[in-house]
């Protein structure tokens, strides 16, 4: 089938969407807790709207992508973005957020599910693992960026900076003590822009794949009997709340233990935790090719455990900041790692499999809830602790998985020659 290099980069963008949207929301929570005066508890309940949107949405998501094919339902899915983050914009209130974000995470879930078979054969199917790598990089990049928008525009606007068009018409639509309100504005604005450009754009007829499909119900009924799906499904649980748990608790953690400017040092610490997530990646794709991918996450596992001991129990701020960064970068090798070993281990069905798995995404709505509550009761100290439980049900896989197929290794000798 004839390459169609536009989609990709349209897909590139899709990603870059994605993560622009996902992973905003810890670095707002001090600013949600002052703005609207709610609990540590309360505030968990951000990360919790967004992403059990994952585990509403994961699986007929799949079904509705291959009733109504790609570009109907990612276009359905930015229309959702589009309307929770206008909701929002205009009636800012912390019942509103909670409803808008859980209509954002049903656009991303969808758009989860949808985007990566459009790729395969977009890019080709020879080429589909560059073009995954490839947008991993803008996915993450687009984590780091976010972040620096949002303190970009809050300093300026606090300050009562408005010298250009943009910061002067934020600042007439937003509330004088919620300036952050701005950024769902431009998430407004930029969906409704990728609405635009998907309904211009012309798609590729897309055959998915067995490992695409989402699969019976009946299947999905048998794969739960499986005790290998249930533990794998709580390993990607336990990732992506170890991910969101620590990202989305960062800054308000400098700015409490600390006093660090949640707006500025909370913003670059969160900025540098994706980043360096990113940038790991690449790093666990060369040790891949070196070491059994149980192994990799073992090693990675303990350190991330150490760099969050290290950020949560010293006094000195600037080491808790470089210790919650360094667990972004041990975190980077565990979703790939994680996600590969638990397809390896079954024979077939592995789309409907994948799909079980994507629901495990809702680990990113409970564990930074958990987090919150046990905040208010025993401090955030205390609460991100419960962390090391996540980090140790990752570590324990690399101990318990048993892969049909190993990744496949070369020595350092065969590297060199």
């Amino acid at each position: 089938m004839k390459k169609n290099y536009f989609v990709v980069v349209l897909i590139m963008l899709i990603f870059f969407v994605i993560s622009f949207l996902t992973n905003i929301i810890g670095p707002l929570i001090p600013e949600v807790i002052k703005g609207f005066s709610v609990s540590k508890g309360m505030a968990g309940l951000l990360n919790f709207s967004f992403f059990i949107a994952y585990g509403v949405m994961s699986i007929p998501a799949g079904i509705l992508t291959e009733r109504y094919k790609e570009k109907k339902v990612i276009t359905a899915a930015f229309i959702l973005a589009t309307t929770g983050a206008f909701l929002f914009s205009f009636f800012p209130s912390f019942g509103i957020y909670l409803a808008s974000l859980f209509l954002i995470g049903m656009g991303m879930a969808i758009l989860q599910v949808a985007i990566n078979p459009l790729l395969r054969v977009a890019g080709g199917e020879e080429n589909f693992a560059f073009t995954s790598v490839l947008a991993q990089l803008f996915f993450g990049g687009a984590s780091y960026l976010s972040p620096l928008m949002y303190s970009y525009l809050v300093t300026n606007l606090s300050a009562g900076n408005t010298s250009n068009l943009i910061l002067s018409t934020l600042d007439s639509l937003v509330p004088e003590n919620l300036k952050w309100v701005s950024v769902y504005w431009i998430f407004g604005l930029v969906s409704v822009a990728m609405v635009l450009v998907i309904l211009l754009s012309r798609f590729p007829k897309v055959e998915l794949n067995e490992d695409e499909k989402v699969g019976s119900v009946q299947t999905i009924k048998q794969l739960l009997k499986n005790k290998y799906v249930i533990l794998f499904f709580f390993g990607i649980f336990a990732y992506v709340g170890t991910e969101q748990g620590v990202a989305s608790w960062i800054s308000k953690f400098l700015e409490e233990y600390h006093g660090m400017n949640a707006e500025v040092e909370g913003a670059g610490a969160t900025s540098w935790f994706w980043g360096l997530l990113t940038i790991g990646c690449f790093l666990g794709l060369g040790l891949l090719k070196l070491m059994d991918s149980k192994l990799v996450l073992r090693i990675f596992s303990i350190a991330a455990m150490i760099s969050l001991a290290i950020a949560l129990l010293t006094s000195d701020g600037m080491t808790a900041y470089y210790g919650f960064i360094g667990v972004g970068f041990f975190a980077s090798v565990m979703w790939s790692v994680v996600f590969s070993l638990a397809l390896n281990s079954l024979k077939d069905n592995h789309g409907a499999f994948s799909g079980i798995l994507c629901s495990g995404i809702i680990g990113g709505a409970v564990v930074p809830l958990i987090v919150g509550v046990l905040g208010d009761a025993i401090g955030l100290r205390g609460g991100m602790s419960f962390v090391f439980i996540t980090l140790s049900y990752i570590l324990s896989i690399s101990f318990w998985a048993k892969p049909l197929i190993k990744n496949k290794t070369i020595s350092f000798k065969e590297m060199i020659s």
